[in-house]
């Protein structure tokens, strides 16, 4: 099962990026947002999801974990296969998703394309406490002004990895682990899995 991969992009297919893996052309089908932001030629890491039919096995790539978790969380709503949530996620990010399903809002739903009045229902009663905001994009609100705050590339890192965000928390927090002003992302990668050896 692939879950990640790291190559060149070096071709872009009907809505899907072809990348290139040691010489391996792999056909990923990523959200339109993400697909704007890649190049041909430029390296790209995507974070993957594999569906696997009788007649083919299909890849979806994401820039996080979490964008990739969202999309298996929107498959497992009845009558939602992978098109839908890829569409779904190639319209809304996930914190404007999580806060229209808290908010049982059917109506701003029911605006993505393919998205009629009774799915955008469904994903309301299904969804409901079970959509988190992105690790890599918090949203903080200060009265009517929203911004993006990007998180520390050691998070994205550390997520990538699979270590649980109580994990990631000690990890920042630890006097051991250099900040971003203080050491290259490797240096800081290394001296965080070091901390997270240590017994106890």
């Amino acid at each position: 099962m692939i879950a990640h991969l790291r190559g060149t992009v070096i071709d872009f297919i009907s809505g899907a990026v072809v990348l290139d893996v040691n010489g391996v052309g792999y056909l990923v089908h990523v959200p339109s947002s993400l697909l704007d932001s890649l190049t041909v030629g430029e390296s790209a890491q995507l974070s993957i999801c594999t569906v696997v039919r009788e007649d083919a096995i299909t890849l979806f790539g994401f820039e996080s974990p979490t964008q990739r978790e969202t999309f298996e969380t929107l498959r497992s709503v009845n009558k939602v296969g992978p098109k839908l949530a890829m569409g779904i996620l190639s319209h809304v990010d996930i914190d404007q998703l999580a806060r229209a399903v808290q908010q049982n809002n059917a109506v701003a739903l029911s605006k993505i394309p393919g998205i009629g009045k009774k799915t955008a229902e469904r994903l309301c009663l299904e969804l409901k406490n079970k959509l988190h905001a992105s690790v890599d994009n918090k949203v903080m609100t200060t009265g009517s002004i929203t911004r993006k705050v990007q998180a520390d590339p050691l998070q994205l890192a550390l997520a990538q990895l699979d270590y649980r965000k109580s994990e990631i928390d000690m990890v920042l927090g630890a006097e051991s682990v250099p900040g971003p002003a203080d050491a290259t992302i490797e240096q800081r990668l290394r001296a965080a899995l070091a901390f997270l050896a240590k017994p106890g």
